[in-house]
């Protein structure tokens, strides 16, 4: 057994506990990582963003391919399976694993490979593969463990055709019919990759729409292209029981009805990885197993931190990032950003990205507000790049034509919503839906959509 002594120690080497490695290095704080993976990446990067978002990318570019007619003519005799999909899509995940693995070694960070636990509130045991131990000392600890998909208890994840978020990317085969219950995030993102490869999916909501937090006209959209694509969306469901058998699943749901489907993609919600010992310190996890922080993303005890997955919402790795880094800030006694207003990317195909407030609460705040569309099939750049689905809508308040909310449906939706999101947060008078009204544009660019919308916007102005 060996001591080590740290000015920070991060328990977790996802996105939120390697941006707080990095910012405690480049500020000259002695950080050590504990990781229970064998390699970089955290979850993120071997089960959840990244290898998903391939998988999505090789899918619709297969859909592009087989669509497009400049590619009808040539003939490919190998199926398009979803193991040699799922293959193409892990490529990249090597790739991910040595830039993450370059980070840590070119900051001399110190990586511990193992499971930890806390001894007390400075000090955490790490016990690797083989059994050995490590007692590893900090003056400032961080819980950045991130998550894994909920289990219920009667549902029996080790059969061959019932499969989690994670497990999902190990599957070697190709159902013809998928039964997806969960329709988040996570639910409708693989809803629209399975049944954009020609499999017929079920997807369960247990809610009455999709994707409540979206505005209203988004999520109508979803709906919309992911029926479109063949995607029976059932809502205001729970699930009573699962049978599984050698041929098959069954859904048994509590309103009567009964789905019969090759394999079960169960994706609700969440668990936070919190298996760490926490009574020993007097720390205790939610039911969900996600840990309470203040906003400087301090626990109940002083020197212990946790950021990401592990702390609930937004839980998207592009806050997770930020909310590492502002651990370190906490720590040297600076200013603390906490996230609160980061934009919202889906992965569905079409993908959808938001940022701000929506129609919905809006109208339930009082405030007096216009919206300005633009629709990508009006677009030269959607036209000629066959991405002519979806729209970009601005929310902008009447008076003042302050920016409120930017919401985006349709091919690179994630990339364009920033411009809006940069406009919107400039302080004073120029975060105006005017900007775009004066603004050149290259053309023909899907970012030109902006000057369309806000035209769009402040005609209905205008007009009233």
């Amino acid at each position: 057994m060996a001591d080590y002594e740290y000015d920070l120690l991060v328990i977790g080497a996802g996105p939120a506990g390697e941006s707080a490695a990095m910012a405690g290095a480049k500020n000259n704080l002695k950080v050590g990582v504990v990781e229970l993976q064998a390699q970089l990446g955290g979850n993120c990067t071997h089960k959840g963003t990244i290898p998903s978002k391939a998988l999505r990318n090789a899918v619709k570019q297969a859909i592009r391919y087989k669509s497009h007619p400049l590619f009808r003519h040539i003939a490919d005799n190998q199926p398009l399976t979803y193991p040699r999909i799922l293959a193409a899509a892990s490529e990249v995940i090597p790739k991910q694993v040595k830039l993450h693995t370059e980070f840590f070694s070119r900051n001399r960070i110190q990586v511990h490979e193992g499971r930890a636990s806390f001894l007390n509130e400075t000090q955490i045991e790490v016990v690797d593969v083989q059994g050995s131990k490590d007692v590893l000392n900090a003056k400032n600890i961080l819980i950045a463990t991130g998550s894994r998909p909920y289990h219920p208890d009667d549902i029996d994840f080790s059969h061959p055709r019932v499969y989690d978020s994670d497990t999902i990317l190990t599957m070697q085969h190709t159902p013809r019919t998928l039964i997806i219950f969960g329709a988040g995030v996570i639910g409708c993102e693989y809803a629209s990759i399975f049944s954009g490869l020609g499999l017929k999916v079920d997807l369960i909501n247990s809610r009455e729409r999709l994707l409540s937090f979206l505005d209203d006209e988004i999520s109508d959209a979803l709906s919309y292209h992911l029926r479109g694509n063949g995607v029976m969306v059932r809502h205001n469901e729970a699930h009573d029981e699962v049978e599984c058998g050698d041929k098959g699943v069954t859904l048994k749901l509590k309103s009567g009805k009964r789905i019969r489907a090759d394999a079960l993609l169960w994706c609700n919600g969440r668990s936070g990885n919190t298996d760490l010992g926490l009574d020993k310190v007097g720390l205790e996890a939610n039911h969900r197993g996600q840990i309470s922080v203040d906003k400087e993303y301090r626990t109940l005890i002083k020197n212990i931190y946790a950021a990401g997955d592990v702390i609930g919402w937004p839980s998207l790795a592009s806050a997770s990032y930020d909310q590492g880094r502002s651990v370190v800030d906490s720590i040297l006694g600076r200013k603390v950003r906490f996230v609160e207003n980061a934009p919202t990317g889906i992965y569905t195909i079409p993908e959808i990205s938001s940022v701000g407030k929506t129609e919905f609460e809006l109208t339930s705040e009082q405030i007096p507000y216009e919206v300005g569309r633009a629709f990508f099939k009006d677009t030269a750049r959607g036209q000629i790049s066959g991405e002519d689905e979806g729209m970009l809508k601005i929310l902008f308040h009447i008076d003042t034509h302050e920016i409120l909310g930017i919401h985006c449906f349709g091919a690179e939706a994630s990339e364009i919503v920033h411009i809006g999101q940069a406009i919107m947060d400039q302080p004073g008078e120029a975060n105006k839906i005017d900007y775009f009204a004066t603004s050149t544009f290259n053309y023909p660019t899907m970012a030109e959509a902006y000057r369309v919308a806000a035209l769009n916007g402040l005609n209905r102005v205008n007009r009233s």
